[in-house]
């Protein structure tokens, strides 16, 4: 047995066709002439409507017939339609076998009037055959339905139709309306733009495993032209996996709470909608199809064009997703009352789009706050507008930084910052006037000499007339914007760290006014970032480090003492002087000052100092002085007195304890012991050795000799400010 004739159709190798003696009967019959005989060729037809591509543009001039209220009036229309049947079901009519082998196509499309689909295999050799084809028409409140919602609408039907073929199978899914492909078929999940509905249908087809194509209009006949054919008996499956919520029940509810939150009913919103030729014509559009937007000459309607994809009518008003479009006349109303609470532009629009939408709502919205003088009043400071640094200085002392710091104690600071180097300076004082001001920088000016600009804010004393005329001719007095410190940042900023550092130092236990030396020093000689090439304020300033006592860390310098041998020669010549040498024990005549007078006093050398210091002991006042070699003369005397001599040979004392407790350095060579009273050892010894010392002065032995330090003395450095040539 080659082929089998079952229910009306024949199935064989090739596929499955209508059985030709079953119809037969169907082309035979006439032209019904009633409503009743209609119905019963229209069934006839359907049962063969799976071959027939072109089903619902076919039956639509029938189907309205079978409106309530419509007269039966066979037109010209319905008489093509009838003919037309007759070529279809006498043609060659084939669809293929199902074979879940072979790869599967669904194709689904929508008009203003139904819905077709078909699902189809593709062969190894390109070609498509079909398998089946579907309609049925839309209901009432469907047709109210978007394009883009009624194509998605298309594809729901279709896969819940061929459920049983395609569930559990990889598919095609086709359609011919391009934005269902960023619903329908994102990698990254359902966009959250999309209304509800569309998620719900979003989530019916994460059932299926398919991908989702785009084909053009031009191409898609096979499911265009049954979508066109309107089948009001057929309706939606109940019994499909979808919730069946009807879309009238909740875009009603939506809308009724869009209206709630505005003072407008919804008797008025529908009489401002149709007294509106703009909303109107777009009613008609979502309706009957949108034309081509090259086509589209009124802006306003292009406005929404761009948005036809989620308009919907709902009860003569129109919907964007589930936002009611307010029309012109209603939108002022609307937004006094989204601002009632007189909330910020991002909170309005935020709540505006949750009820209402019109083309340049938010631009709406952002114009109605900022034109509100209560919000205006009480609104935050705008963003911070770009930085305008302050040019960079050329050199030192070019421009400066001027505050006051305080009152600190009871005492205010006048603080001085060079933009270039960072050299600050302090001034204490009690009086913050313009005068006490001018003392001040007159004072650092004298050392440092006048700046070329000096940034100050607006205090009084620096506005001041007097002030002015101080920097009229050789200084450019800048002052910055009132109460705005960032301005003159520099000073603020070491005003800042200066009243932190004298918190930290003073803690210590040091004094106030130790506290601001120990800072500026420590402050003047760090390194600075932000000064060039990094080095410290002193550095700019005196092109020197300036020396601390971090400076005993370094190894002692070994420097040669260069003496000014052209000064010495030209003082020689002009006094006659003569080189002029000491020994110890040499008498001298010393000069001694009283009340800025002096006279001569006899005495003995008892070691040399540098070069030309000595320290000389007077008998006669029983003193130890130092003298300059100019201030000393030879003594002649044949013999010592016995009172002298006893005072010389009384004991010995070295000269390196001289030297040492006058802070001295042995530089020449002297001798390394030399006689002084007992009575002078006390004072001049060291005091771990002046008890020692004194006790010889009451007892009749001999006096013991020092032990002298064997190891090698060398100077610090610390010393050599102070050597003496």
């Amino acid at each position: 047995m080659r082929q089998v004739k079952y229910l009306g159709q024949i199935l064989d190798a090739q596929g499955i066709r209508p059985d030709p003696d079953k119809i037969a009967p169907i082309v035979s019959m006439p032209p019904p002439h009633d409503i009743p005989k209609l119905r019963s060729y229209l069934g006839a037809i359907n049962y063969y409507g799976k071959y027939v591509q072109e089903m619902r543009t076919l039956r639509q001039p029938m189907d309205q017939l079978l409106k309530a209220g419509m007269k039966f009036h066979w037109s010209t229309a319905c008489q093509r339609s009838f003919d037309r049947f007759r070529e279809i079901l006498q043609s060659p009519l084939l669809l293929t076998q199902y074979n879940p082998k072979m790869e599967i196509i669904v194709s689904a499309d929508a008009s203003n009037v139904g819905l077709g689909a078909r699902i189809a295999h593709k062969f190894p050799d390109g070609s498509i055959k079909a398998i089946y084809h579907v309609s049925r028409s839309l209901t009432s409140a469907e047709s109210n339905y978007s394009q883009i919602e009624k194509e998605a609408l298309a594809l729901i039907f279709a896969v819940t139709r061929f459920h049983r073929i395609i569930y559990g199978r990889r598919f095609i899914l086709e359609t011919d309306h391009k934005p269902l492909l960023a619903i329908f078929g994102a990698k990254k999940g359902i966009p959250t733009y999309t209304a509800n509905r569309l998620q719900r249908w979003a989530l019916t087809l994460l059932l299926y495993d398919f991908s989702i194509n785009y084909i053009s209009t031009d191409s898609f006949g096979h499911a265009d032209d049954i979508s066109r054919l309107i089948n009001r008996h057929v309706r939606p499956d109940e019994e499909m996996v979808i919730a069946n919520l009807t879309f009238e029940k909740s875009i009603r509810s939506i809308l009724n709470e869009s209206l709630q939150a505005v003072p407008l009913s919804f008797k008025t919103i529908q009489n401002t909608t149709k007294n509106d030729d703009t909303l109107q014509q777009i009613i008609k559009f979502i309706k009957e199809g949108w034309p081509p937007k090259t086509i589209i000459n009124d802006p306003k309607i292009l406005q929404f064009y761009q948005r036809r994809d989620g308009l919907s009518v709902v009860a003569d008003c129109i919907t964007y997703g589930e936002r009611l479009v307010v029309p012109p006349s209603s939108r002022e109303s609307v937004l006094k009352q989204l601002h009632k609470g007189h909330p910020g532009i991002e909170r309005m629009r935020s709540i505006a789009r949750q009820y209402v939408y019109w083309p340049n709502v938010d631009e709406d919205v952002a114009h109605i706050v900022k034109s509100c003088i209560e919000c205006s009043s009480v609104a935050k400071t705008d963003r911070k507008t770009t930085l305008e640094s302050w040019p960079v200085p050329e050199k030192a002392w070019q421009r400066l930084h001027l505050d006051y710091a305080g009152p600190v104690n009871g005492y205010y600071y006048l603080i001085l910052v060079d933009a270039y180097s960072k050299w600050p300076e302090v001034m204490r004082t009690k009086d913050i006037t313009t005068t006490a001001t001018l003392r001040m920088l007159r004072n650092i000016f004298a050392r440092h000499g006048q700046p070329e600009t000096l940034v100050t804010d607006n205090g009084t004393q620096f506005t001041s007339n007097m002030f002015e005329t101080f920097c009229e001719h050789l200084i450019v007095h800048l002052k910055t914007a009132p109460f705005h410190p960032q301005s003159n940042g520099l000073a603020e900023r070491f005003v800042d760290t200066f009243k932190r550092a004298l918190k930290n130092i003073t803690a210590g236990g040091e004094t106030l006014e130790e506290a601001i030396d120990t800072f500026l020093l420590c402050y003047r000689s760090t390194p600075c970032r932000s000064s060039p090439e990094g080095k410290s304020p002193a550095e700019h300033i005196y092109k020197r480090p300036i020396r601390t006592a971090l400076e005993l860390l370094r190894p002692p310098s070994s420097s040669h003492k260069v003496h000014d041998n052209k000064q010495e020669k030209q003082f020689n010549l002009k006094h006659g002087a003569k080189k002029r040498h000491y020994s110890p024990q040499d008498l001298v005549w010393a000069k001694v000052y009283h009340n800025n007078k002096w006279s001569w006093a006899h005495g003995q050398v008892i070691g040399q100092i540098g070069s030309v210091l000595y320290n000389v002991w007077l008998s006669s006042t029983r003193k130890l002085i130092r003298s300059h070699c100019n201030q000393l003369r030879s003594r002649h005397e044949a013999e010592v007195s016995q009172q002298e001599q006893l005072a010389i040979t009384d004991v010995q004392i070295p000269l390196a304890i001289l030297l040492d407790n006058c802070g001295l350095n042995e530089e020449v060579e002297t001798t390394t012991s030399t006689t002084l009273p007992s009575e002078m050892l006390a004072d001049l010894a060291p005091p771990r050795q002046r008890s020692r010392v004194g006790s010889t002065r009451n007892n009749n032995q001999p006096p013991v000799p020092t032990r002298q330090s064997s190891r090698q003395r060398v100077p610090p450095t610390r010393y050599d400010a102070y050597h003496l040539y």
